[in-house]
């Protein structure tokens, strides 16, 4: 690799060496979706004439993030991060989080040096959110021609992009492993399911994914009503608003929708991925009938995930007992309302306390929170403990009980480290809480929210627990010898705590409580 120079399917691209490593970064893998490419799928790269400085990263996909409007249309890119020497290494591609919402591949906590450093090819790349990225108008009028699912598409595209041009950086194709967390996550059991990445790695690690944020074309439309009765726009304007208008603007109506939904649908996720020729069948069932057969698979969640979510106001998902009872109404499930009422049983928790925020966190979560903030409301015990399991814990146990079935190497965990941060604030072991430590980087506003107060020997020995399996498992394809590989509902759990372990976690009931209930899907 004379001057870090590698030919790629499009061109020659020209790395740097920064800190022992080389780095690519800011490679474009679609053509600029604007213009008439505005609510088109991605469309692969023209190639380029001479050689691409890949120098920087590219701009963040447009979204509002930590209280300021940011990003550009032009941004999906690939970034490219190697050790000084080695060839046939095995690949790492990270897919951010955000509830499809906010996010980038640029953020400082997912630049990947650890594990580079770790003599891993690290991969990520960006993909457009929210309104242009994920919000289905093919439904109204003078819109038919809209895509779908663009979003989707970009990392469709993404992955496929990586799998034919990483040998020029130094990788394996045959040694790929697709990882992200909250959306992420998601967007990892997504692509188990997509007929478009098939083939395009061979091991998976999904955090805290949400794996039924997945909907039709009319079930999405309840959120994207909200949206245009926001944007204040008549039918007879939508089309032309979008096609013209500035994206910027439409993040405000995608704001008063994510204030709104819960009230009309509670239980109901954020736009994300519709089910189209891109996603034909919902990722769960696609899973259980072998859509991924032979795809290694470690999945998991946080044991408090929804401390992020559950609010007394503008709440991501139902904050009390007449929300969940409408929900399960509105979905057919009235019959099961004193069942779960049962197993999460109302007590003196119930009530709403005063909790340390960090900040204004993302409806639907993931990507990374802020450092510090002020005092609100959150919480309630039995709702955080119904959000957890609904969105994060009953359907990760789902997908590796469907991916069970067609091969051995499954593993699960759970990350429970409360630390004094979390502790004090309230927050526990809350959504997201584990990335520090998965990337091993200290010296972060959200690492140091998380870790506040504690010795720097804690952090040190979680990261090298979690990092070091998820590092085993990309190099070898088994995450640790002392982690049994899953059995079913009760099975060996992989345990991320002050001490981590493995232990035998019975989750009958809870899965016996939720059955194969299904909710927003028709």
């Amino acid at each position: 690799m004379s001057e870090h120079i590698v030919e790629t399917a499009n061109g020659k691209v020209r790395g740097y060496e920064r800190n022992g490593l080389i780095e690519y970064l800011g490679i474009p893998y679609a053509e600029p979706p604007v213009g008439p490419l505005r609510f088109k799928r991605s469309v692969p790269k023209t190639p380029w004439e001479g050689i691409l400085d890949a120098k920087e990263y590219g701009p963040v996909p447009v979204q509002h993030d930590h209280d300021m409007d940011q990003g550009s249309e032009d941004c999906l890119t690939v970034n490219v991060k190697r050790p000084a020497e080695g060839e046939g290494l095995p690949v790492f591609v990270w897919i951010y989080g955000g509830g499809y919402n906010t996010g980038s591949a640029s953020d400082g906590l997912y630049h990947g040096d650890n594990f580079a450093r770790d003599g891993i090819v690290y991969v990520s790349f960006q993909y457009h959110l929210n309104v242009l990225g994920f919000y289905d108008f093919s439904t109204y009028p003078g819109c038919e021609d809209f895509d779908t699912n663009c979003g989707l598409s970009d990392q469709i595209l993404a992955l496929n992009w990586i799998h034919d041009n990483i040998a020029a950086f130094g990788g394996d194709p045959n040694r790929i492993t697709i990882a992200g967390e909250s959306a992420g996550g998601a967007s990892v059991v997504n692509m188990l399911a997509a007929p478009g990445a098939k083939g395009t790695f061979q091991q998976a690690i999904a955090e805290s994914g949400l794996p039924n944020c997945v909907m039709t074309h009319q079930m999405q439309r309840r959120n994207i009503d909200l949206f245009i009765e926001g944007m204040g726009w008549k039918p007879e304007e939508i089309a032309e608003k979008l096609r013209t208008g500035n994206p910027f603007d439409f993040l405000r109506g995608n704001e008063y929708m994510s204030a709104r939904f819960q009230e009309q649908n509670p239980g109901m996720f954020l736009p994300g991925p519709v089910q189209d020729d891109l996603l034909p069948v919902r990722p769960i069932d696609a899973i259980r009938g072998g859509a991924a057969a032979g795809v290694k698979l470690i999945i998991g969640s946080n044991m408090h995930e929804g401390t992020m979510f559950v609010h007394p106001e503008g709440t991501v998902f139902p904050n009390s007992w007449t929300m969940i009872a409408k929900m399960l109404e509105q979905n057919k499930h009235a019959d099961a309302i004193p069942d779960v009422v049962g197993f999460y049983h109302p007590s003196a928790r119930d009530s709403f306390v005063l909790f340390k925020t960090g900040g204004e966190h993302p409806a639907g979560g993931g990507a990374v929170p802020k450092a510090a903030g002020d005092y609100r409301q959150i919480g309630g015990d039995p709702f955080i403990r119904f959000a957890t399991d609904y969105a994060f814990e009953m359907p990760a146990v789902k997908v590796a009980m469907g991916q069970k079935q067609y091969t051995d190497d499954v593993w699960m965990y759970r990350y429970e480290l409360i630390t004094k941060s979390g502790l004090d604030t309230g927050w526990k072991a809350s959504h997201a809480f584990e990335l520090p430590a998965v990337f091993g980087v200290r010296d972060h506003d959200f690492s140091n929210f998380v870790f506040d107060g504690e010795p720097d020997e804690v952090f040190e020995k979680i990261a090298s627990e979690i990092h070091g399996d998820w590092v085993r498992f990309i190099k070898t394809g088994e995450p640790n010898p002392d982690w049994s590989r899953f059995e079913g509902a009760d099975s060996p759990v992989r345990i991320y705590d002050r001490e981590t372990h493995t232990e035998r976690l019975d989750r009958r009931h809870l899965m016996q409580i939720w059955g194969d209930m299904r909710f927003y899907e028709v």
